[in-house]
């Protein structure tokens, strides 16, 4: 439920209904507005009774969220968030692109599409230091030795950096060398590692599953949330259906979805969405019209030696063209 505080209520009134709340094993999170302070009350509500709460100083009406995701949905926050990332607003004005390779494979490989990325207009840099594959066989990542190559060539173009984390075990280390922490299709349900990422002091990027519901979506960032962290941003990266000509279909339905029912923001994947480069740029268009806050795609300077997913990357001159062309659609959406 979430507790509406009067316009009168200082912040010693937002403590003692904190308190209460927290007094009866609940959690309490409030969040101060430009015209009132609400406060998000999550926990089992059977151990509390809305008329009590009314009956608090200075609280102004108390209303029951009826989503199962609470601190995800706009009940609970009806403004938008926006989530910085070294620096870098998502789910602003600004449509941001994240871009860069799938994996990390060489320092040559990954210097060069930083800068190129960076000239393009590309507002953070992606790469894979740990790889989940569907092969046993396939390249897995560099590791730490991937995460140090990030380092340097954030050094090098001060782009921030976007990189998995796999495993509950590498969050502290993954965490040292990224700005945003992404959490792969594969993961977005693995609990244990979401409430592990709720504990850390940086943004995470939560991929949607190829077969999960929005539903499912949403309640995997509530794992985050309701764990401390409130810098979500979700990634619509494509899902499983009876179509064969392209790895996944784009689910863009489920941006507008997002809007409507989350305050969190989400971008979208059409690298992974389609698996062809050539379907990345009319799907970025199409994604950008839908209200998506950014796009995040790969790119490599030579994707036919790609060591994972060449075929659905972009060379650097194929997403020069495409930054050019996304924003003139920015544009006309009244965006940057």
């Amino acid at each position: 439920m979430v507790i509406v505080m009067s316009s009168h209520a200082t912040e010693a009134d937002v403590t003692v209904i904190t308190q209460h709340v927290e007094s009866l094993g609940l959690q309490a999170h409030p969040i101060i507005g430009v015209e009132r302070i609400v406060i998000g009350v999550i926990g089992d509500e059977r151990l509390i009774q809305k008329d009590q709460l009314s009956l608090l100083p200075h609280v102004e009406t108390v209303i029951p969220i009826l989503k199962p995701y609470k601190l995800a949905s706009r009940e609970f926050k009806p403004n938008d968030s926006v989530i910085d990332v070294a620096g870098v607003r998502v789910g602003g004005k600004e449509i941001v692109t994240i871009a860069g390779p799938c994996s990390v494979e060489t320092e040559e490989q990954l210097l060069a599409t930083a800068t190129a990325v960076k000239q393009a207009g590309a507002k953070l840099l992606r790469g894979g230091a740990y790889k989940p594959r569907t092969s046993p066989y396939a390249f897995q990542g560099l590791g730490e030795d991937g995460l140090k190559l990030l380092m340097k060539a954030k050094e090098q173009t001060g782009l921030g950096i976007v990189t998995e984390v796999m495993e509950t075990a590498d969050v502290e280390l993954v965490a040292e060398y990224a700005d945003l922490l992404q959490v792969g299709a594969r993961n977005m349900q693995n609990t244990r590692l979401l409430r592990s990422l709720g504990k850390v002091k940086k943004p995470i990027l939560l991929k949607r599953n190829f077969s999960a519901t929005l539903n499912e979506f949403l309640m995997s960032a509530e794992y985050i949330l309701s764990a401390g962290n409130n810098n979500v941003i979700l990634c619509e990266r494509g899902i499983r259906t009876f179509v064969e000509y392209t790895r996944n279909t784009l689910d863009l339905n489920v941006i507008p979805a997002v809007k409507q029912l989350s305050h969190l923001p989400i971008i979208v994947d059409p690298s992974h969405g389609t698996g062809r480069h050539d379907f990345v740029l009319p799907l970025s268009r199409a994604a950008i019209a839908a209200g998506a806050d950014g796009l995040i795609i790969e790119v490599h300077p030579d994707p036919a030696k790609a060591f994972s997913d060449g075929e659905q990357s972009l060379t650097l001159e194929a997403f020069q063209s495409l930054m050019n062309e996304v924003s003139v659609i920015s544009k006309a959406m009244g965006r940057q």
